[in-house]
């Protein structure tokens, strides 16, 4: 009996009171967690963070906090945590390495959030796809192209390429070009063609479109029609207007460009 009273005595007593002084230190530390965290996400909130970054940002401090938690209620149990945190450590730089792609766009996916170089709904151009974002994720974004097609785009690869955001401004500029042949009138091209993109619906108010030779080519002058319009209106007018360049200088006699006969008579003779 006197031996069962000193083994409680000395084991089981300081054992149960280092019990309670735990399941208090895990209690009293997860209250602590949880109101570091809703102190946090009232900070963030208030800042300009997406909710999606929000969300992962305090999962992942969440999880860093309840490791340090259980970390300290080993040691209160006089448990060696030293090669508990070493091991720690080891198995975080194997998953790191094992996944540092996905850690990778990850970052840039955070990144894009905070820097916001597009938004959702903008079209661009990133990582040699185009067309219209329709989410951005944080390891993936989603791009729709214009031929209905859904790219999915690692988050790595789009913010370490350019990225042409042509929905940042409220118009554009299209970008066509009219070849005349070597006898055409040029000013009277460019007058008949002014006033044809005149007619072309959807440009944007206040911006005239141009009408000016671009260049001179063995064919003839080329001339730069280029009306303005916002992204949204960007093929129809650039349809319509390459339309418009058919049926006015089709409609008034300007000749089709021909080949110099130089050109074509020494290309037969390679030929032969």
């Amino acid at each position: 009996m006197p031996d069962i009273a000193a083994l409680i005595a000395t084991t089981v007593v300081p054992f149960l009171f280092k019990l309670v002084g735990a399941v208090a230190l895990w209690i009293v530390g997860g209250w602590l967690i949880q109101f570091a965290m809703k102190l946090t996400r009232g900070a963030l909130r208030s800042s300009n963070l997406d909710a999606t970054v929000i969300s992962y940002l305090l999962n992942i401090l969440g999880a860093v906090l309840r490791v340090i938690l259980v970390v300290a209620i080993l040691g209160f149990f006089g448990i060696e945590t030293a090669s508990f945190a070493a091991l720690l450590a080891g198995a975080g730089v194997a998953i790191g390495a094992a996944w540092s792609g996905m850690l990778g766009n990850f970052a840039a996916g955070v990144f894009l959030q905070v820097f916001r170089p597009f938004s959702v709904g903008d079209f661009i151009t990133a990582a040699g796809v185009t067309g219209t974002v329709e989410e951005i994720g944080m390891f993936v974004t989603s791009m729709l192209a214009p031929d209905n097609v859904r790219n999915i785009v690692p988050n790595g690869k789009l913010f370490g390429d350019t990225i042409q955001n042509y929905s940042v401004h409220d118009f554009r500029r299209v970008e066509l070009v009219a070849q005349l042949d070597n006898s055409a009138d040029v000013a009277k091209a460019i007058s008949l063609l002014k006033a044809g993109l005149a007619t072309v619906p959807n440009q944007f108010k206040g911006m005239p479109g141009d009408v000016e030779v671009l260049e001179f080519s063995e064919r003839g002058p080329k001339l730069a029609v280029r009306p303005y319009t916002h992204t949204s209106n960007y093929w129809q007018v650039y349809f319509d207007t390459n339309r418009m360049i058919v049926d006015v200088l089709g409609a008034n006699g300007f000749p089709v460009p021909r080949i110099p006969v130089a050109m074509a008579s020494a290309a037969a003779g390679s030929l032969n």
